[in-house]
């Protein structure tokens, strides 16, 4: 009878201590997504031809063609990155500033980055972006990027 209640005591044992398996499905980190339109009509998508995409210090290298969107990740270990957009012979340098927030999503998933106070400004040097907003300057501020349900930022071209 003790081995009986010796097996039940380890068997239960066995049973609480194992964990549910856990799969990350939430989104973790968003990045940037950054949509294109025509600065003479700044209603109208206008999609972007032969475009290369590079942070600076980084050996990544975007490139589009024929694209209305494109999405960008931020550095979680900064607080700012730069990007070099570069057209043909135009080279345009956009740097984003921001505050990152570490967010736990769960055990499965761990922690998330949130980029608060979002700051986003072109050196509008070259030809090719005319500017970030709707009334073409070339600072925009974004209160939060936490997902990535729709575009953060627009560059007109």
């Amino acid at each position: 009878m003790k081995k009986y209640y010796l097996f039940l005591w380890l068997t239960a044992f066995f049973i609480t201590g194992c964990e549910k398996d856990d799969f990350c499905i939430d989104p973790i980190t968003p990045n940037m997504i950054i949509r294109f339109y025509n600065a003479t009509n700044i209603s109208q998508i206008k999609p972007v031809t032969d475009l290369s995409i590079n942070p600076v210090g980084y050996d990544d290298i975007y490139s589009i063609e024929n694209l209305d969107s494109i999405v960008l990740p931020l550095d979680v270990t900064s607080n700012q990155i730069i990007y070099n957009f570069s057209t043909g012979s135009n080279q345009d340098i956009i740097t984003i500033d921001y505050d990152v927030e570490e967010v736990f999503v769960s055990r499965s998933c761990g922690f998330k980055a949130i980029f608060n106070n979002v700051t986003v400004t072109s050196d509008l040097s070259n030809d090719w972006i005319i500017g970030l907003t709707e009334t073409l300057e070339n600072t925009i501020t974004i209160t939060t990027i936490e997902n990535e349900s729709a575009a953060h930022l627009q560059i007109f071209h």
